[in-house]
């Protein structure tokens, strides 16, 4: 071992100075300090646009399955409703996808990766997802309203005469993006964490990239709050108003829990594995194929009503809403219930991907919680613990990012997270590996 002083040390001494000199110069450079600006100026619009996108599918999405149902005599949709929904969802995606620039956003079977969304491929984004989320896709609105942040993140830059594909660019829509999705995932904390893990930087160049995100994205989540208070317009966060009654995790929890965990992984991976295929089968002929998928999530949706008796909304869209029910009222639903929530919605989640557009993470938390809570009953096995890991369980699954799932689960449990963290973080890991090692078919890149 050398001494403190020992010349031998010097290499080693000298990679830490240089990385701290390189993130001083980086911080302190005039350009830099533009462009941390531009980016807090950005979370405004950003989150002004967000707001209204995801106000206005709220909107319709609560006329179509609410409004109009009651407006022609049905107290909840019948069973039927799904069907000529998604019909009409695929007629309408279908030319979105094959003519116009962009086709719509990128697949979810692909994650919310690939290259930012620009201002040209953004009307398409916004259409798509603004004319068939709200009719029972069964994707979330987070991949579009990622597109919408990079979309006029790329938009503005171009009025400063930067060019999109420069450095300066990729951070700016990536600062676009991190604002327009923490609008729905509780704040900036979540979406700097995803950020951080999904990026895979380190150093000078991650502190370089997370500052702009989190003063876009603080900056955002400031207005989106404050416009909804004002307007009193309902957002489709993702949020659980109410929790089941905290209880520390016992050996109960873990012994039936883990095991849980690794279930949800290997369902959510069967079902992009459907992805898939589903993505490969439709591309051949996208136009007749669109529609026939986003037929076949029809029937699975009328297939649980009829399975259960339940409203079919309860399968239909993103599951924000009945993750919330599912939170708040945890025995409202039988065993059997849940088991075909999570096998109807599974199947109709699996074609979406590879069919329709939008976001692959909030169905997904859904059928994560609805697997747990079916699996609570087992003797030793707590509600409480069983959506906690459920959450995180499928997120880690969904988007192989363990850290940023488990946050995501924490910040969503609430004031309950301090006594089921434990098992939230080994829930997320395990997930994770098991997700590594179920065979996914055809190449499939981790969002």
């Amino acid at each position: 071992m050398s001494a403190p002083g020992d010349p031998a040390d010097a290499p080693a001494r000298a990679a830490p100075d240089q990385a701290e000199r390189t993130l001083r110069e980086t911080l302190l450079g005039p350009g830099y300090a533009r462009l941390l600006l531009l980016c807090v100026l950005l979370g405004v619009p950003v989150a002004v646009a967000c707001f209204f996108f995801v106000g206005l599918q709220h909107q319709v999405q609560h006329w179509v399955w609410t409004s109009l149902p009651e407006a022609v005599g049905y107290r909840t949709p019948p069973w039927w409703w799904p069907l000529p929904a998604l019909a009409l969802a695929g007629v309408i995606l279908a030319p979105i996808v094959t003519r116009m620039p962009g086709a719509g956003g990128h697949l979810p079977v692909d994650g919310l990766g690939g290259a930012p969304v620009g201002p040209r491929a953004l009307p398409g984004a916004v259409l798509a997802a603004l004319a068939t989320l709200p009719l029972g896709v069964v994707l979330g609105p987070e991949a579009p309203l990622m597109a919408v942040g990079s979309g006029l993140a790329l938009l503005a830059l171009r009025r400063t005469g930067t060019p999109e594909d420069s450095g300066a660019g990729r951070i700016v829509a990536t600062a676009g993006s991190t604002a327009a999705i923490s609008t729905i995932l509780g704040g900036p904390v979540a979406a700097a964490v995803l950020l951080i893990e999904g990026a895979g930087l380190g150093g000078a160049r991650l502190v370089a990239l997370l500052l702009p995100c989190l003063l876009a994205s603080a900056a955002g989540a400031l207005v989106f709050t404050g416009f909804g208070q004002w307007t009193g317009l309902k957002i489709g966060a993702l949020a659980l108003p109410v929790v089941p009654p905290s209880a520390n995790p016992d050996a109960g929890d873990f012994l039936w829990g883990l095991p849980t965990a690794a279930l949800i992984a290997v369902l959510i991976t069967l079902a992009r594995r459907l992805g898939r295929r589903t993505a490969s089968w439709t591309g051949r002929r996208p136009v007749a194929r669109t529609v026939l998928c986003a037929g076949a999530v029809g029937v699975c949706l009328s297939a649980y009503a009829l399975l259960t008796g339940r409203s079919p909304a309860e399968a239909a869209l993103s599951g924000q809403s009945t993750l919330a029910a599912l939170a708040e009222r945890p025995h409202a639903w039988s065993v059997g219930a849940l088991v075909a929530l999570v096998a109807c919605k599974g199947l109709a989640w699996g074609v979406a991907l590879g069919s329709l557009r939008g976001g692959p993470i909030f169905p997904s938390v859904l059928l994560g919680a609805a697997t747990a809570l079916a699996c609570s009953g087992l003797p030793g096995f707590g509600v409480a613990p069983a959506l906690a890991l459920g959450i995180a369980a499928a997120a880690a699954a969904v988007t192989g990012l363990p850290l940023a799932s488990a946050v995501l689960a924490v910040l969503l449990v609430g004031s309950d997270a301090h006594e089921q963290t434990p098992l939230i973080v080994m829930a997320s890991v395990v997930s994770f590996v098991v997700a590594q090692l179920v065979p996914r078919g055809r190449a499939e890149t981790s969002p």
